[in-house]
């Protein structure tokens, strides 16, 4: 997860371009909409109070189906699978993933389902996917199974999962897809230290953001005010996107299409971001997240912004030399209010499979909230309010209510309609070419008002 935000923005914007063998007494429908919305299939509803009662009666009904799973390489999918050998011992259900890493994942979830091979149950499907395999069917619609009582028992709590994930990323067209399973948002780290030092408090504003990088930029040998990560190309493109949403800017108009890189607030916060990172290490222009983070974990900058999947590493005594001076805050509120990134990670049913009361099953036993703590414990990635407010788990993970905060301001932006990376079939090339001139207003060469007008000239063109 540490590198989600490199591999989610060039696996979903630049890669090309589901589902079982019903193994076992065949008692999987095959609609999900046939007996998953009414009271005729199913477990009974008095059987499912507990989880040992609900293993019960699925086994009885679904005992020796096998699922195949098509999962990414990922820390939590190591998680779920620790679970494993526990779910197939208390419903007869045998599991058989195949994991593989999210550069191949889409497209052999997508062969599959074009083939109509029907050879995965199970899918994990990131959320910036979730249009295309909403719109494609590729994926069954889950509503319907969420409000069966006797499918998906109180225990599982579907509306204890954080809004932004639910609302954000497992939905296309107000059905929902997915039920989220991992995921993060963006929040400052800074040095605390540092901070009561000087007689500072964390930035709450981008305007107190930049003020307070500008303040530590050089203030003690060897330090600067901040790093992100702003590499040429895609880094730079997501850099600005950490911030611009907050001025109310973006790269195309959601609801018509139309670019907007030459927008004034999309100017204002490419200018916003280029005199911020006027104050980060001079090498800053090579960073990505690694670099980045790295920068601030050796103590080189005051701040740091980037994906709370990273928050562990800072943490972390064996790798930073900082774990016991910092403190986090959210993305600063902007112009336009507040907002913050957001991505993440589905557990789906193909459309295709053929157990697919079986694999809801599983979806439910997996990302319950009685399992939820275990999940997390095994190196799962939270996404349930319970979770980031338990108290043993954010002793160990003092940014956890911090998270929860950034989270609440992510579901500010998907509120308002808006995806964080804009669903277009060439986001890839338009991230490529805002990165290049990003870059080029950092380096100099042109001006934040000309990076955005030779953007926007060349966006026209990509997405016209």
């Amino acid at each position: 997860m540490s590198n989600k935000w490199t591999k989610l923005t060039t696996v979903m914007l630049l890669a090309a371009v589901i589902s079982a063998c019903g193994s076992g007494n065949g008692n999987g429908n095959s609609a999900g909409t046939g007996n998953a919305g009414g009271n005729s299939g199913g477990a009974p509803a008095g059987e499912t109070d507990t989880i040992e009662a609900w293993g019960e009666t699925i086994k009885s009904q679904y005992g020796g189906d096998t699922l195949n799973l098509a999962f990414a390489s990922h820390p939590s999918t190591e998680s779920f699978q620790k679970l494993t050998a526990d779910f197939e011992k208390l419903t007869g259900i045998k599991v058989k993933w195949e994991v593989m890493e999210e550069t191949y994942l889409k497209n052999k979830q997508l062969l599959d389902y074009t083939g109509k091979t029907g050879s995965y149950d199970v899918l994990m499907v990131d959320g910036f996917w979730m249009s295309e395999y909403g719109a494609k069917k590729v994926v069954e619609p889950l509503d319907e199974y969420i409000g069966n009582e006797s499918l998906t028992p109180a225990w599982f709590d579907y509306e204890d999962i954080i809004p932004a994930y639910r609302n954000g990323i497992s939905k296309y067209e107000e059905k929902t897809y997915g039920i989220p399973t991992a995921g993060e948002t963006r929040f400052i780290a800074y040095r605390k230290d540092l901070f009561d030092k000087y007689g500072k408090q964390a930035p709450t504003t981008m305007d107190e953001f930049l003020e307070l990088a500008q303040f530590f930029n050089g203030k003690e040998d060897g330090l600067y005010g901040v790093s992100m990560r702003a590499q040429r190309g895609v880094h730079a493109a997501s850099g600005l996107m950490t911030i611009m949403y907050n001025f109310g800017g973006g790269f195309i108009n959601q609801q018509t299409g139309e670019v907007t890189m030459n927008d004034p607030k999309t100017v204002e916060a490419l200018q916003f971001y280029v005199d911020l990172l006027k104050n980060a290490p001079k090498d800053v222009v090579s960073y990505t997240h690694e670099e980045a983070l790295s920068a601030f974990m050796t103590g080189k900058s005051a701040m740091w912004l980037d994906a709370t999947a990273l928050a562990k590493r800072i943490l972390d005594p064996a790798s930073s030399q900082v774990y016991d001076k910092v403190a986090f805050a959210p993305t600063p509120e902007g112009p336009d209010g507040k907002a913050s990134a957001l991505a993440g990670w589905n557990m789906s049913i193909s459309s295709l499979s053929k157990n697919k009361e079986a694999a809801w099953a599983f979806i439910v036993y997996m990302n319950s909230k009685v399992n939820a703590k275990a999940y997390v414990e095994g190196g799962g990635v939270p996404v349930r309010t319970s979770i980031y407010e338990d108290q043993e788990l954010v002793a160990a993970d003092p940014s956890y209510p911090v998270q929860l905060a950034a989270l609440n301001d992510a579901n500010v932006l998907v509120e308002k309609g808006i995806s964080w990376i804009p669903p277009h079939e060439k986001m890839g090339q338009i991230l490529d070419r805002v990165g290049y001139y990003v870059s080029a207003a950092m380096f100099g060469e042109v001006t934040a008002e000309e990076a955005a007008r030779k953007a926007q000239e060349e966006l026209e063109d990509i997405a016209g």
